[in-house]
């Protein structure tokens, strides 16, 4: 971890007029050994002022008017503490006790304990971003009683109001999550980023994320909604960021070993290192995972590797440096209509349907903290990556196999770009602020071609000899840059303003050529076309929001935002051949604005709630209709659909009933969760016969995700209840999927799951029994690839998980 030295003099107390100015000294130490703890971040009052512990452990605040002052500590390998001083006419001295993050249950002291709820916000200010005034929730998987070696995501994410979820396979290889009517395929509506960088394809052009992290690998999962647009990108979703683990301080070598095995030949490999070696840390981990899916024709095998660097040069200075590499391979099942997932959602009629993908990400990071009140940083990152898809796809999902050409798309990623942050505190007069500048440069280049593959049943990514095999051969380069400024102004001690300003440039280019052939029933050629097409689109644009956050006591906070938003059509929207969908030529740009308001309370280790309420105006909305075309074919048209309004509450609490009940047995907890949104969208106007006044797909009235979390000691088990209402999956509303089901109704449905967890001396036992009930239901209805057609979701499934940690 970075070292930084204490500073005596910090920031002024801002807001009311006080009669004395105080001084609040203290020391952390561990209270394991009753070392000293520095490099340890105290944050006073929501992060409104910081200190840093000096080798001796001490901080200091100076000039604090009477009252209470909420403290709370950020120390790596050691557990959040958070506690209220009162100064009551005189300065004080104060002694911050700290437990290790390795600690078990019995050995923690509920005092200095961070909630383990598994669930927590972003202070206002963190990490070189503003998140005072935004809607943030911040999920800690390691605290978590979930099925963390298949990333299931409806377990991870349970406790984040509103989000929809795909789940379509239950290897987890890919993450689809999506919120207030947003499409949930790939989070493609998501700015999704790995330790502040993005891990999509591309973040423009195809914003789409082929890998996700191993949960067993992550620290905190940080989700900022449309608030985010300011700061980390114009998409309406906001930000998905995975932050890693990091290396432990206070050992050379720190190995962990999970091993997993579940349903349906399941298995997962997962080891890390991680240590600190002088002015070195490093963490690293290797991932092996492979089964046979719920479904024939599912079968997968996963590799993943990562290591980070870090070199600490001084107690102010780090650089670092982390690459990851990412492979798989999986066997895509197919669709269904509705006919066969009635008479059996475990059939496949695919086995010749592939799909591979391999990404590799590196990254550098240099940190630097001038003082106390200037710190910058850069991020230089960069994507070399593909993604092959192969397979016999007709429109007619029941169609029988011919044995004939597979279809086959092959898309090359080769992306870079550099970011740059730079935080500053300050003073207007004696109120503190906080201002936030930042810069972004990103180069991105994409190679697409879609044509004809082999007629074999094995995974061979290589089209056939023939001239006429290529249909599309496209090259996607596009350049942005961006600027962005946010401000916190506090006025007084319980009210701030955040407004901020983006300004981007974004340049796409699509350049290639695209062909159609006609064969006749033996095979042979008829007809062929080739069109060459050139496309530009430059534009240039500034967006703007403001926050609003006003706490009446140190429990709660009264938050607002107001943000527009921007999303750029992809390259998926300007081209590509599909036997079953065309694209409207004159396709633009998506834009809307969010709002936000609600209430929340502190993050306590006994209760914690946050209820809000969200607007979202969503204009030249993209999505997808169904026509006929001049033969009488079923087609679907993507294009501008028009003017959506999505509006809703979402709300969240959780409570520690037991030990609220009987606070003094601090071996028994007992935690109730209860996760609501409700929404309603619509389309208010289109120039689509049929879609003003109709629901807005991918979005359920009711999203229900509840739960109770029972501990004794060191063992937890937990209950989760999840159930949507209906959704539709296109703007027509249509309920019938007809013979492609690609649109259509997504029923409501219900989902029960546990999980059960053991920690002994340096073992842990996880064991996780999904969909209890053995519902048969789906989540998504496939476009393209994996599909066409419904892709049913896992039946009843048990795994079990055993952990060392030496």
């Amino acid at each position: 971890m970075i070292r930084f030295t204490v500073f005596s003099l910090f920031i002024l107390c801002t807001g009311t007029s006080v009669l004395g100015q105080y001084r609040l000294t203290g020391t952390v130490q561990s209270r394991h050994d009753s070392t000293s703890i520095h490099g340890c971040t105290i944050y006073l009052n929501d992060g409104k002022r910081t200190a840093i512990t000096d080798k001796t452990g001490q901080f200091v605040f100076q000039n604090l008017p009477s009252g209470n002052h909420v403290l709370q500590t950020s120390c790596p390998d050691f557990k959040v503490s958070k506690q209220t001083i009162a100064i009551n006419g005189q300065d004080q001295q104060i002694t911050i006790w700290l437990n290790s993050r390795d600690e078990t249950l019995s050995e923690v002291v509920v005092t200095d304990k961070q909630s383990d709820f598994g669930f927590t916000r972003m202070r206002g200010v963190e990490s070189m971003g503003i998140y005072e005034g935004k809607k943030s929730e911040v999920i800690i998987p390691e605290q978590l009683v979930a099925n963390l070696s298949t990333n299931n995501a409806r377990q991870i994410y349970a406790r984040v109001a509103g989000l929809n979820i795909w789940e379509n396979e239950g290897a987890g290889l890919q993450l689809s999550i999506g919120g207030r009517g947003l499409d949930p395929n790939r989070s493609s509506n998501f700015n999704v980023r790995q330790n502040g960088y993005d891990i999509s394809a591309d973040a423009l052009g195809y914003p789409e994320s082929y890998y996700t992290p191993p949960t067993e690998a992550v620290g905190r999962i940080q989700v900022i909604r449309g608030a985010a647009s300011l700061q980390y990108g114009t998409q309406f979703g906001g930000l998905l960021n995975f932050v890693m683990k990091k290396p432990v301080t206070d050992r050379k070598i720190e190995l962990v070993a999970r091993q997993s095995i579940g349903s349906f030949g399941f298995y997962n490999a997962f080891t890390s290192l991680s240590g600190t070696v002088g002015k070195l840390s490093y963490y690293t981990f290797f991932q092996y995972k492979q089964g046979n899916g719920w479904r024939p024709n599912s079968h997968f095998t996963n590799y993943t590797a990562y290591a980070d660097v870090d070199y600490h040069f001084s107690e102010k200075t780090t650089l670092g440096f982390d690459i990851t590499q990412m492979s798989y391979l999986a066997q895509q099942p197919g669709g269904l209509t509705d006919e066969m997932f009635r008479a059996n959602p475990r059939q496949s009629n695919r086995e010749r349907n592939w799909f591979k993908v391999n990404w590799t990400m590196p990254a550098l990071h240099f940190d630097h903290k001038f003082n106390a009140l200037n710190e910058f940083n850069v991020r230089l990152f960069g994507l070399y990556a593909y993604r092959y898809s192969l397979g016999f796809r007709p429109n007619r999902v029941a169609s029988v196999d011919d044995n004939s050409e597979r279809d086959l798309i092959k898309g090359d990623f080769q992306n870079w770009g550099v970011e740059a942050r730079y935080l500053k505190r300050y003073y207007l007069g004696k109120k503190q602020a906080v201002l936030l500048l930042g810069s972004r440069y990103y180069h991105g280049y994409n190679h697409s071609i879609q044509g004809l593959g082999s007629t074999g049943r094995d995974a061979n990514f290589n089209f056939i000899d023939d001239k006429q095999a290529i249909s599309s051969d496209y090259q996607f380069p596009n350049r942005n840059v961006s600027v962005f400024a946010e401000n916190i102004l506090y006025v007084g001690e319980k009210l701030s303003i955040t407004p901020g300003v983006r300004f981007e440039y974004i340049h796409t280019t699509a350049d290639g050529f695209y062909g159609t052939v006609t064969r006749d029933l033996a095979g042979n050629i008829i007809s062929s076309t080739r069109t060459n097409e050139y496309r530009t689109n430059d534009r240039q644009f500034v967006i703007g929001g403001i926050g609003i956050s006003y706490k009446p006591t140190p429990q709660l906070d009264i938050y607002g935002n107001l943000s527009q938003n921007y999303r750029s059509i992809t390259f998926s929207d300007m081209r590509i051949a599909n036997p079953s969908s065309v694209i409207d030529p004159n396709l633009q740009d998506e834009k809307g604005y969010s709002l936000d308001l609600g209430i929340r309370s502190a993050q306590t280790t006994l209760y914690n709630f946050d209820v809000s309420g969200f607007y979202l105006n969503y204009n030249n909305r993209i999505g997808e209709v169904q026509f006929y075309d001049e033969n009488d074919r079923v087609l679907r048209r993507r294009g501008n659909i028009g003017q959506a309004i999505i509006m809703g509450i979402e709300s969240y609490a959780e409570a520690d009933f037991l030990r609220l009940a009987n606070p003094v047995n601090q071996d028994l907890s007992g935690v109730l969760f209860a996760n609501v949104a409700l929404i309603h969208s619509e389309y208010n106007a289109s120039e689509i016969a049929g879609v003003a006044g109709k629901q807005v797909e991918f979005v359920p009235d009711v999203n229900l995700k509840s739960g109770i979390r029972l501990g004794y000691k060191n063992l937890k088990a937990s209950f989760q209840y999840t159930y949507l209402s209906d959704q539709f999956s296109d703007a027509t509303n249509a309920r019938d999927g007809g013979v492609s089901a690609v649109i259509g109704l997504i029923p409501a449905y219900t989902i029960m799951d546990a999980s059960l967890s053991y920690q002994f001396s340096k073992f842990r036992i996880e064991t996780s029994l999904n969909n209890l009930a053995d519902r048969a239901y789906f989540t998504r209805r496939a476009t393209g690839y994996p599909g066409p057609g419904i892709l049913p979701s896992d039946g009843r499934s048990v795994y079990v998980t055993v952990q060392v940690k030496l």
